[in-house]
């Protein structure tokens, strides 16, 4: 059944958000989870620092195709749609693996991250040992988005979280092999265990939509069979969608760059990948929340009260949580004895984390600004609130590691709430309009 017209309770959002929730949430323990094993390895410091700059590579380069869920969602509704978006997804995917290749070549590789970021030379070549393995990963990304997008629009959310079950089996599967069975590098045993992870759950992804993709090729679906779209109709959807994803998530190589250059860079770097998996266990359930909102705000934004005062009260909820494990000892737990890292790296990243206490309540509110927007075929503001976000990240973390000094680790964390804060401030007007239009 179309989820638009059912009568939304407080449960009943909850019971179809729980498995996008649950899917982030365990993605989210990726990370904490592999650079706890990095972390117990031959020279945590320098691993942990080239995951953590591999990843973000690999983010921003797998950036243009992370909104395929919510353009599968909003789009897909019979097999007119369904083959159009595919054919497109399939194009970003072939184009982002090359210029993925192109990155890998050693020349322009070492120029970006010796010349440029500053990189200590053995960090440098464990990162592009990493990024080498991710290879597959913008490719197997955009293709299980696309499937999941599907499974969400046929509310079928349960499958998405089973997907995702596979994914961490896999790769923590891969991990556990290499760590005990193999003498590698702790960064190679991360990136192994990703990309093991983003493949199986692709091809999960695509098995697990086998019935709903015959039914809408067959046109027995019961979503609408009137629309069609063109090729130019879904970059003129999807432009603003990747951009902002490009622009939001091509920031953190810029981090990179500024806390390489800063005071106590090697440090900022080692602790940046751990600590942002913890805030990212709670940012994961603002994320997932973008795609509910889509699926269940309806045409005319019939549900968008029922939806605003879930997103609050889970918001609020979760920057409880987090502010409770930063500002106790939990932290320290945390870090220390769960994470892996040393006494001094435990102490040096509390400060940062604490800073981050509000960001997942932010997130739960710019997801739920974006679904309205994207609902209502209006995506442009979302890429102009991403561009002012990214330059309000850039301004504090040079004013604050160029011109005052600070720890690397310190000013990033501070400059990503600066940035987040002015993005949700001008997202309002037009999240405003768009619900009384």
């Amino acid at each position: 059944m179309n989820t638009n017209t059912r009568n939304l309770s407080f449960s009943y959002i909850f019971l179809f958000w729980l498995p996008l929730a649950a899917t982030w949430l365990m993605m989210a323990f990726e990370g904490p989870f592999l650079s706890a094993i990095i972390a117990r390895m031959a020279e945590p410091k320098f691993n942990l620092a080239a995951y953590g700059v591999a990843f973000s590579f690999a983010i921003i380069i797998e950036s243009p195709v992370i909104q395929m869920m919510s353009a599968a969602t909003a789009l897909v509704s019979n097999k007119q749609t369904f083959l159009k978006l595919r054919n497109f997804t399939y194009i970003l995917n072939g184009l982002m693996t090359v210029f993925m290749l192109f990155f890998l070549l050693p020349p322009i590789f070492y120029y970006i991250t010796i010349d440029l970021i500053n990189l200590p030379q053995v960090v440098a070549e464990l990162t592009h040992t990493a990024v080498l393995i991710l290879l597959p990963w913008p490719g197997s990304i955009g293709y299980r988005r696309f499937y999941q997008g599907i499974l969400i629009k046929n509310n079928q959310t349960r499958r998405v979280a089973y997907g995702t079950i596979i994914r961490l089996f896999c790769m923590s599967s891969t991990a556990i092999i290499l760590y005990n069975f193999f003498d590698v590098h702790g960064v190679v045993v991360g990136a192994s265990a990703l990309t093991a992870g983003v493949v199986s759950e692709a091809i999960a992804s695509r098995f697990m939509t086998i019935k709903l993709v015959r039914k809408i090729k067959a046109g027995d679906n019961e979503q609408s069979d009137t629309d069609t779209l063109t090729y130019k109709e879904i970059l003129a959807f999807y432009n603003p969608l990747m951009l902002t994803s490009l622009i939001g998530l091509g920031v953190h190589p810029l981090v990179t760059f500024f806390i390489g250059q800063s005071r106590m860079s090697l440090e900022s770097l080692a602790i940046l990948p751990v600590m942002n998996s913890l805030v990212f266990i709670f940012r994961s359930l603002g994320l997932s929340f973008q795609e509910a909102v889509i699926a269940l705000l309806g045409k005319h934004n019939e549900e968008y009260i029922k939806l605003r005062n879930f997103s609050f009260v889970m918001g609020a909820m979760v920057v409880i949580v987090l502010g409770i494990t930063a500002f106790t000892p939990l932290s320290g737990i945390w870090y220390g004895d769960v994470s892996g890292l040393s006494k001094e790296l435990t102490q040096f990243a509390q400060l940062p984390t604490m800073i981050m206490t509000i960001m997942p309540g932010l997130t739960f509110l710019i997801s739920f600004q974006r679904g309205v927007l994207v609902n209502s075929r209006k995506t442009n503001p979302i890429t102009w609130a991403t561009v002012i976000e990214v330059a309000g990240i850039i301004i504090v973390i040079f004013i604050m590691t160029h011109l005052f000094d600070y720890v690397g680790a310190v000013a990033a964390a501070a400059s990503f709430i600066v940035g987040r804060l002015c993005a949700n401030a001008y997202l309002f007007p037009p999240f405003f309009k768009a619900i009384k239009s």
